[in-house]
């Protein structure tokens, strides 16, 4: 005999044990197995009213997955395509801004360590850094190889 299959608030609440969700990407995950007459809506509605389900926490753990590799072009993008917008993704891009010369610069040292001898080496470092989601102003802080932060 099958074991009978979780209820789809059941399926969210496993999905949110295991980390934070953007309600978009909650939604696209319980619309796999909603069964005809299941409001996906609805339940959405009902785990943010609970405050289970939270844009605001997903948020801030996706910054805090991310921000020690990445960026603030590529995190925002990334929260973008989760569904965070207006008013929120504006106080979360001032937020990262503040750091970001401090953070490309760790990133810079633990990838290469050392200034670049040669151009090739300075473009090859100067382009996994863009690649990474760093602005010019924090690669050129990055690459001086100082701890100042007046770039």
């Amino acid at each position: 005999m099958a074991a009978p299959q979780p209820s789809l608030k059941a399926r969210a609440l496993r999905f949110l044990s295991m980390r934070e969700h953007s309600r978009l990407e909650l939604g696209r995950k319980l619309a796999r197995h909603a069964q005809e007459g299941d409001d996906v809506d609805a339940l959405l509605d009902f785990l943010e009213k609970n405050n289970w389900l939270s844009q605001e926490r997903f948020s801030e753990s996706l910054i805090h997955r991310r921000a020690a590799r990445f960026g603030n072009s590529r995190i925002v993008a990334e929260l973008q395509s989760h569904g965070v917008n207006g008013e929120a993704l504006q106080e979360l891009k001032a937020g990262l801004a503040d750091g970001e010369c401090a953070r490309a610069r760790e990133v810079w040292r633990r990838k290469f360590g050392t200034v670049a001898a040669d151009p090739a080496e300075r473009n090859k470092q100067m382009r996994f850094l863009l690649q990474r989601g760093f602005s010019q102003q924090a690669v050129r802080a990055a690459l001086r190889g100082r701890a100042d932060d007046d770039a």
